[in-house]
């Protein structure tokens, strides 16, 4: 994992507008001194021990460990003379030493002392991947640490302790438990995104995850680490092809033997760097060297994500071949110790772990030693991670506090899966509690004991992305305070197909993350029909937050004695047929024995934190397959039905959202406008008559009528000419055109902004003029909202609506909140909200007194594909009641999703209106975006699958069209055939990135305007 602080945007100062040169002048003076004041106070608070530029003295060296050669990097900065603690930083599983210099290089400068190394098998280390092996990983730590008590530079507890501590992340985070688990001398660590118990996070429940172990066996099985021989114990290869051991046997390093360098651990070479240079990988004897250590430049190059299968593309591992049984076949093993090689081989033929494959991969995991670690504990788990989930940061917590050490706990929105591991943040924070606990600063603000990370923000003075924490003083655990909430739906049977295919979906390594499935309407998580069986709770009367593992007992009656099962938990919104969504994409798989004569199982579902918003409904699932994970081969039937008293959802009432400080400037914002109100008043406006109204449009929420206008000082350009079309109620009407199409322009005519030349606009019968009473039936987001950044939310809307003179009653502001869905979000500073928050805010702030008639300009613009879900979900939420929505938009397959009629326009005219299914017809074709090319062989092979009826190779992937029965296709029927040809690509080892539906709409809309589909 590389730990970065994110870049800062430039602060641009607007642009004086009437002041005088002089006055510029003397204006750009105060504010640089203001600027560069403020910036002072910033950066020595946040420079720690030294500057953010002071330079870092690096020395690279390598270290003779047993068995095996470590490439090591030791950074510091300032007087060697003085003092100070030492940090060990640890990389991910994929990666090398070089991954975390960033980090150490702020660290150093922090005022640590600073070592890092590739761990055996990665970058320029010797010897075997042995999945943090006491006697190899962990024992090569405690050398390390030997190095570390003879520095002159790094504190002391005693003769031989130095004070240290561990930090890093997933493969380095687990080293970071075990290290301080098998030595004493370690004083704190810092381990994120990691596991607890190896054998629970690939075998969970014993059922074995084989496309992450797959992932994971094949990354270490690739090959031999760069710049190194195969086997372990050879020193890598100098720059002049000397071997860089010095001559050494099993792997010696430098020609001085151990203790060159006051090391009690073993021969070091080394070389020092206080540059950037980046030079040759290998050492290579000095024959100058008094001392025998030999020179060695540092390969710098670009980090990568360095957690378990990080540096692997998007696609899932090809179809399993045949693998010999044990003994492992040694030229199969790559880097892996052989008797790890031999066990994984061994477990992906059965498709399920032995108890000797458990052992084995306990015995090297933390939990081993849990009741060792004593040590202050920051533990930081990803939310969206089903490598590590949850659970693994659960039982760490919990053992390690109770050892009676210090432990607080971060959850961050991202994780393997993807998204946002707040490196910048965690970077600081590591800091802190290593400034707390090694160097016994009290003043060391470490943090909350419990933090969730939330929906992001945006922040509005400098653009940059604000990620929102929920904390709390003490850790809930994943059980919480639960609630009790009943499950509806009869006994259900479902079956487990021959050979486990093909697979219902939920998490995919490299598509779960980035939502490349979302076209679909349900994201990656699909479930095969026949293969289920799903119980509802009533739909919620008010909006949960879930924090924690739900729960759920069922009664199983099973053909087989040996069930696997695969448990879902989805958020479904209103309505029938309302959409799924599988928060973070998680599964819990189980698998239960003697189930024949039928049980009570208690089934523990993933642990997360996600708000369920009143209206929706909860769903449990079971299905019997699941495309991660093994399953029987053989056929087998199940019969489920809900046992107890329902489903019990933990929630964390204690962990609230924190606040953040207001910036000074902002509060200048309210004269402004109170300056801005009373111009527009002393101006005041000029009023027209309007026509008599027409009676038998009372009814009729919007008709157009011969409408145009002219571009400014122009008889004979326009931007709309002799518009007419008609909008009736409870109609969602999609206003469509390229730019300069006219859409904008006649909205606001619509909107009464501004007077159309010719024609006229009546909406409820009212012809339209600026001020018209039949505007307040309107509600409009046209071209941003305006908030004020330092109020709530629920400030802003009172404020908006305060400013329309009309009763507070007529507000109808809880029924608009409830169809907006912003929940708690509600009473946060507008500042703090991420774009689709302020998109949602904005779309309150229309519907405020619930107008018949709702104008939206764009309103998914910005907006990440889970947002313009949720958007579309209110959008259609608001028709449902009779109202009547316009949604002017670029984004045609949302267009074609939300609404039922659509009106298209070019240079200024009507080209065509009606439903839409009248423009769009029917949808039958995929388009699957390739991770790679795809050869011609393997093409044929999807052409002739049962669920296509052709598949055309086109520049952005594969074009697909589904072998459907005719007339299907609104009955589902399309999106199983999606699902089941998903699954055959993954089979058949296609190489996909992305998959969707290839729009019928986006062809006629091209058509229409005369473009080329």
């Amino acid at each position: 994992m590389v730990l970065r602080l994110p870049g800062r945007r430039p602060t641009r100062l607007p642009r004086s507008g009437g002041l005088s040169r002089r006055m510029r002048r003397r204006l750009a003076a105060v504010l640089a001194v203001v600027v560069l004041a403020t910036a002072g106070i910033w950066s020595a608070s946040a420079a720690g021990a030294f500057g953010d530029h002071s330079p870092v003295q690096r020395t690279d060296r390598m270290m003779r460990t047993h068995g095996a050669v470590i490439d090591t990097s030791y950074y510091t900065v300032g007087d060697p003379g003085t003092r100070r603690p030492a940090v060990l930083l640890a990389h991910g599983f994929g990666g090398s030493k070089d991954d975390v210099r960033p980090e150490a290089e702020k660290l150093a400068r922090h005022g640590y002392a600073v070592l890092t190394w590739s761990a055996r098998g990665f970058g320029h280390s010797t010897g075997k991947i042995g999945l943090n092996d006491p006697k190899a990983e962990v024992a090569d730590v405690s050398s390390m640490i030997d190095w570390l008590s003879h520095r002159p530079e790094v504190q002391l507890d005693h003769a031989g302790d130095p004070r240290v501590g561990v930090t890093g992340a997933s493969y380095g985070g687990a080293i970071s438990l075990l290290a301080a688990g098998y030595d004493h001398r370690v004083d704190a660590i810092a381990p994120e995104i990691t596991y607890w118990n190896l054998a629970d996070a690939l075998f969970p429940d014993n059922v074995f995850k084989k496309l992450w172990a797959g992932i994971f066996f094949t990354t270490g099985s690739a090959g031999s680490a760069t710049g190194q021989q195969d086997g372990g114990g050879q020193a890598p290869v100098g720059p002049g092809g000397q071997d860089s051991s010095g001559g050494a046997d099993s792997g010696g390093a430098g020609s001085g033997g151990a203790g060159q360098d006051g090391s009690a651990s073993g021969g070091m070479s080394q070389s020092s760097d206080s540059s950037d240079r980046a030079g040759s990988s290998g050492t290579s004897a000095d024959p100058a060297d008094a001392t025998g250590l030999a020179r060695a430049g540092a390969t710098v190059g670009s980090a990568t994500e360095a957690g378990f299968g990080q540096s692997t593309a998007g696609s899932p591992p090809a179809a399993k071949t045949q693998r010999p049984a044990a003994p492992a076949d040694p030229s199969a093993c790559g880097r892996f110790e052989q008797q790890l090689c031999a066990m994984y081989q061994r477990v992906a033929e059965n498709g399920k772990p032995d108890a000797a494959a458990r052992a084995l991969l306990e015995a090297r995991s933390p939990s081993a030693v849990g009741d060792r670690i004593k040590v202050p504990t920051l533990i930081a788990q990803g939310q969206s991670d089903s490598l590590f989930p949850l659970g693994q940061a659960d039982a760490m917590a919990k053992q390690i506090r109770a050892n009676g050490a210090p432990v607080d706990v971060d959850w961050l929105s991202g994780g393997h899966d993807g998204g946002d591991l707040e490196t910048g943040r965690m970077t600081d924070r590591v800091s802190q509690w290593f400034d707390r606990y090694l160097k016994h600063d009290a003043s060391a603000d470490t943090g909350p004991a419990f933090r969730i990370s939330r929906t992001g923000g945006v922040d509005s003075t400098n653009g940059t992305s604000a990620t929102r924490g929920a904390v709390s003083d003490r850790y809930p655990g994943l059980e919480g305070d639960p609630r009790t909430l009943p499950l509806t739906g009869a006994t259900q049977s479902f079956a487990n197909p021959p050979g486990g295919g093909p697979p219902s979906i939920s998490a995919v390594p490299g598509l779960t993350g980035s939502s490349q499935l979302s076209g679909l309407g349900l994201g990656p998580a699909l479930d095969m029909p026949g293969q289920f069986a799903h119980f509802e709770t009533a739909p919620l009367k008010q909006n949960l937050r879930i924090t924690g593992s739900p729960t759920v007992t069922v009664h199983l009656t099973s053909s087989s004695p040996d069930t696997v099962l695969f448990a879902k938990l989805y958020d479904v919104s209103p309505g029938k047929g309302g959409r799924a969504s599988l928060p973070d994409q998680l599964v819990s798989p189980l698998r239960v024995e003697g189930a024949q004569q039928g049980k009570d199982v208690r089934i523990t579902l993933p642990a997360v934190d996600h708000e369920v918003v009143a209206g929706h409904r909860l769903r449990v699932v079971l299905t019997s397959t699941d495309l991660a994970y093994a399953s029987p081969a053989a056929a087998a039937t199940y019969t489920v039905a809900p046992a107890g008293d329902g489903l019990h959802v933990p929630t964390a009432p204690g962990v609230a959202s924190s606040g953040s400080p207001v910036p000074a400037w902002v509060w200048w914002l309210p004269a402004a406008g109170l300056l801005l109100a009373l111009g527009l008043v002393l101006t005041g406006r000029r009023r027209t008559t309007a026509p008599a109204p027409d009676p038998a449009l009372a009814d009729v929420p919007l008709q157009i009528t011969g409408l145009s206008k002219r571009y400014a000082n122009a008889q004979d350009r326009y931007a709309v000419r002799d518009l007419s079309f008609r909008v009736e109620r409870g109609q969602v009407l999609g206003l469509l055109g390229p730019n300069g199409a006219g859409k904008t322009t006649s909205l606001r005519m619509l909107m009464g902004l501004i007077t159309p030349d010719a024609g006229e606009i009546r909406v409820f019968g009212h012809a339209i003029r600026p001020g018209a009473p039949v505007l307040s039936r309107v509600g409009a987001f046209v071209e941003g909202a305006g908030f004020l950044p330092h109020l709530s939310g629920r400030e802003n809307l009172d404020l908006y609506w305060q400013a329309t003179g009309r009763p507070a009653e007529d507000a109808h502001v809880e029924e608009a909140l409830h169809i907006a869905g912003l929940g708690d979000a509600l009473y946060r500073a507008v500042r703090t909200y991420s774009q689709g928050m302020r998109q949602r805010l904005a779309l309150a702030q229309a519907m405020l007194g619930l107008p018949d008639l709702l104008i939206l300009d764009e309103p998914t613009n910005g907006l990440d594909p889970p947002q313009i879900r949720e958007m579309r979900d209110v959008m259609i939420r608001y028709a449902q009641g009779g109202r009547t929505v316009i949604v002017s938009s670029h984004l045609l397959a949302e267009v074609e999703q939300s609404c039922t009629h659509l009106v298209v326009m070019d240079r200024g005219r009507l080209v065509q209106a009606g439903p839409v299914a009248d423009i769009v017809g029917s949808d039958d074709t995929l388009l699957v975006g390739l991770a790679g090319e795809l050869p011609q062989p393997l093409a044929d092979q999807v052409a002739a699958l049962p669920e296509v009826a052709s598949a055309v190779p086109v520049p952005d992937g594969l074009l697909v069209r589904l072998a459907l029965p005719a007339g299907s296709g609104a009955d589902g029927t399309a999106s199983q055939a999606a699902a089941r040809l998903l699954a055959e690509l993954v089979r058949l080892g296609v190489p996909v990135s992305s998959m969707g539906p290839h729009r019928r709409l986006e062809d006629a809309f091209l058509t229409l305007i005369g473009g080329a589909a």
